[in-house]
């Protein structure tokens, strides 16, 4: 893949944002006081230069200051006609920089423009950035069907924009500062959704999402249709699994399998490793014979809420060509570490486990705590972060709508990252939209996070209908 491919590529998915003393000044400076301040004619955005690295990155600081989320009168409807607070890091601050309804996913265009997906509406919103104003809007693309994962990518000098819909993915030629897009091809057809006559309109996970490596091989999640079945195992195509195409949606290949929903994939900026996040079953049955409530007897496959709540763990993974990563037979499991997490037989599926072998499963290589729902996620490996986040990977926890509370996810997460590709602990970005756990009250779940070409951080909200920027301040 040569240079520019790669550029392509990175600002497609991974820029993230988040600062720290390294070289802080002159991007202060190019973000207009703070993450303000764009070009609106289209042409390409001068991004910063990261800085050279002199000596050892500080560690990334988590979320610890209180921060006054900034509203502008232009987009204070509510949620955000009253005031709100997020927990941020030391020296950013957090704004609202649009109202997007129904926000999902996102890409950055090459010259800078921010595309959102809309899959309750079958659109794709384009948002430009203005100097001293909120960002222009303008429908980039409609009449789609469930649009969700995009992704910019250069083959041979020429820039595309592939669409992951429900049924299908596209894929379009784009201009630089192009306003709408322009006429599509598709390249995969026939994908699985609630539209398949078969399902007779139920699809629990029908919504796609598409990577394309430096190779140009495009894969597509196709996501389970249930919370847990075994027909989605032996389907054709099989749901819950990866698909692996060359870049024109020829040569169609399984990939990777026992995956129940992967929600976000993207591949390490510089190699061919792909990553994914995956959300976990729900109504797990307690699989061992132990006591979980305390009364004295056995629970041995009964469903109760406080395992259910803590039971398996969700993804951040490698992708194994040829990986089988268990569902529905096998359930991750939990270890103090959260790392190489091994699984257990499910206990409705794999009782005995005659019908896989959960030693076999591919090991995740990072957990997250069960239901916190991982969506989105952006490596800033080659983004213009500062030094401290530039090796490893935000993630955008949408949260758990049916836990009996709602202390899992509803937060941006961070990975740092070790030069040999493996994850380290869980740090926290954002956090605040949850006011009440217990009452269940809260204000907005993060969907997706990428970066801007000023090094922002671009967090959507499905529930408040918006796409924040978390940006440094003096």
């Amino acid at each position: 893949m040569n240079m520019l491919a790669t550029a392509a590529r990175r600002l497609a998915k991974h820029p993230l944002l988040i600062l720290t003393a390294l070289g802080l000044s002159g991007l202060m400076l190019a973000c207009s006081g703070g993450g303000g301040g764009s070009s609106s004619s289209g042409e390409a955005a001068s991004a910063p230069t990261p800085p050279a690295n002199s000596v050892a990155a500080p560690p990334a600081a988590g979320a610890s200051v209180a921060a006054t989320l900034q509203v502008s009168d232009a987009l204070a409807s509510p949620p955000f006609n009253t005031p709100r607070s997020l927990q941020v890091p030391p020296g950013f601050a957090i704004r609202v920089w649009a109202r997007v309804a129904g926000a999902r996913f996102m890409a950055l265009a090459p010259n800078g423009d921010v595309l959102v997906s809309v899959p309750s509406e079958g659109k794709i919103v384009l948002l430009r950035e203005r100097t001293g104003d909120v960002p222009q809007m303008a429908d980039f693309a409609t009449g789609l069907h469930n649009p969700h994962d995009m992704v910019f990518h250069t083959i041979a000098d020429q820039t595309y924009l592939y669409v992951a819909e429900s049924n299908r993915v596209s894929r379009s030629v784009y201009r630089n500062g192009d306003m709408q897009r322009g006429n599509s091809e598709v390249v995969v057809d026939g994908l699985p959704d609630d539209s398949t006559p078969e399902l007779r309109g139920r699809y629990g996970h029908q919504l796609k999402n598409i990577a394309l490596g430096p190779d140009h091989k495009l894969y597509v999640s196709i996501a389970s249709t249930c919370n847990a079945c075994v027909e989605d195992t032996t389907s054709d195509p099989v749901r819950g699994a990866i698909y692996q195409y060359s870049a024109d949606g020829k040569e169609r290949r399984l990939f990777a399998t026992g995956i129940r929903n992967a929600e976000g994939l993207d591949f390490i900026p510089g190699t061919n490793t792909l990553w994914m996040t995956v959300n976990g079953r729900d109504e797990i049955r307690v699989p061992q014979d132990v006591d979980v409530d305390g009364d004295g007897s056995s629970d041995l496959g009964k469903i109760i809420d406080r395992y259910v709540d803590e039971h398996p763990a969700e993804m951040l993974t490698a992708v194994r060509d040829g990986g089988k990563y268990g569902w529905p037979f096998c359930d991750q499991t939990l270890n103090a570490s959260m790392s190489d997490l091994g699984a257990i037989a499910d206990f409705e599926f794999n009782r005995d486990g005659a019908s896989f072998n959960c030693a076999d499963v591919t090991r995740a290589s990072k957990g997250i705590r069960a239901h916190a729902a991982p969506l989105g996620f952006s490596f800033l490996q080659g983004s213009n972060v500062p030094a401290s986040y530039r090796k490893g990977a935000a993630v955008a926890l949408h949260g758990c709508w049916n836990c009996t509370s709602l202390r899992a996810g509803y937060k941006v997460v961070f990975f740092p990252f070790d030069d040999a590709g493996n994850a380290g602990a869980e740090l926290d970005l954002v956090t605040g939209f949850v006011t009440d756990p217990d009452a269940r009250a809260l204000w907005g779940r993060p969907v997706d996070v990428i970066a801007d070409t000023r090094g922002n951080l671009l967090i959507s909200d499905d529930f408040a209908g918006a796409v924040y920027q978390l940006y440094p301040s003096p």
